[in-house]
């Protein structure tokens, strides 16, 4: 049953909810304090490659029918979020996965406008109350909130919203500060002394009935690595392709461009926008990310790792549209990482990659259980 406004914030208060929750030790002293949220000042826009409507680093569940960006009296800076609910059945939710580490305090803070407007975090490992305000009185409002991640705590869940037959109401410069996780690993290859090659496909524009023959025939496992406007224009194809033991479908950005000419904040947009969607597809949460033209700095460490990814793979060897490519001495060696493209001599690609594994007495194996 749905309570009124009136009842809700009077459950909070009365049960002690309305005051900042906290628990747990402060960061140390020792770490540094970063504002992990994702485009938390409404600043980056869209890609024409991300999904339609979207708002880069958030989700909105009514999408863009109830929530815009506005460049009308922000709080600061260029821009701001405006959430006007659709229906009386709509709070007008918005938000984002964070990355954190377990067993630290951070602090969670946004400005606001509007009426009964909520600030929270869920997936903490600790109960923790949201931060709340009856009216803003028509301007801004800071709303904050402090909460300890549990021991298993890899990421929360952020959310801004109002309530119910209230009105629009207005979010901007988002923070959730605190420790950043430990920046990803940079990789070309997998050490390891099983005699294993890894079989990575990147990009998904050109997907092929004689490619999915050859992997479903071979018994391939594949590292996918689509973008998501691809593999949500066909995404039973993906799972198709990575229905063998040891396949899985990762990160490879939302608009394919040189994420090392970008700054972090825009290259963890591009690297959890990219995360968000492949999860919602998949029912998996990338862990790998393979950066377009192989091109990362340690800011794509960062970002990747501020996304929940722990590897930033490249390759050392290439046999796309042709290719026999090894990037090193010798033949194919255990722990290669082979690229190769979703595209129309995929097929034939993965037969020649196959062939110098089987030369080299390799076998193809899954990645992600090897890396991580």
């Amino acid at each position: 049953m749905r309570f009124s406004a009136l009842a809700a914030g009077a459950l909070l208060a009365v049960c002690g909810l309305a005051a900042p929750a906290s628990a747990g030790p402060a960061p140390t002293a020792t770490a540094s304090v970063v504002n992990l949220a994702t485009n938390p000042g409404f600043e980056i826009p869209a890609s024409s490659l991300a999904d339609w409507g979207s708002i880069p680093g958030w989700r909105c569940t009514g999408g863009p029918t109830e929530a815009t960006v506005t460049a009308t009296a922000p709080h600061s800076g260029g821009s701001a979020l405006v959430v006007t609910p659709a229906s009386d059945d709509s709070n007008g939710e918005c938000a984002q996965t964070v990355s954190v580490r377990p067993d630290t305090t951070y602090t969670a803070s946004a400005w606001v406008r509007g009426t009964y407007v909520y600030l929270g975090a869920t997936g903490t490992g600790r109960d923790v109350a949201p931060a709340w305000t009856a009216s803003t009185d028509g301007g801004w409002q800071q709303l904050t909130t402090r909460f300890t991640t549990g021991p298993d705590a890899r990421t929360v869940r952020l959310y801004v919203h109002g309530w119910y037959q209230q009105g629009p109401f207005a979010v901007d410069d988002v923070r959730v500060d605190g420790p950043a996780p430990t920046p990803a690993t940079g990789a070309g290859s997998v050490p390891t002394g099983d005699r294993v090659v890894f079989l990575t496909v990147d990009d998904g524009w050109q997907r092929t009935p004689e490619a999915e023959r050859f992997i479903a025939d071979h018994r391939l496992p594949i590292t996918a690595f689509p973008l998501p406007m691809p593999a949500a224009a066909d995404p039973g194809f993906f799972r198709r392709v990575t229905a063998v033991p040891g396949s899985s479908v990762q990160d490879h950005s939302v608009s394919h461009q040189d994420l090392s000419r970008l700054p972090l904040a825009e290259q963890q947009v591009e690297i959890c926008d990219a995360r968000d969607s492949l999860t919602r597809l998949f029912g998996a949460a990338p862990t790998v990310f393979r950066p377009p033209y192989f091109a990362w700095n340690a800011d794509t460490l960062q970002a990747a790792a501020n996304c929940g990814i722990r590897t930033v793979l490249t390759a050392n060897a290439d046999f796309s549209w042709g290719a026999s490519n090894v990037w090193h001495e010798g033949t194919l060696s255990p722990g290669d990482v082979v690229l190769l493209h979703w595209t129309d001599t995929l097929a034939a690609d993965l037969q020649r990659a196959l062939s110098a594994a089987e030369a080299a007495g390799l076998q193809p194996a899954g990645l992600a259980s090897y890396l991580h």
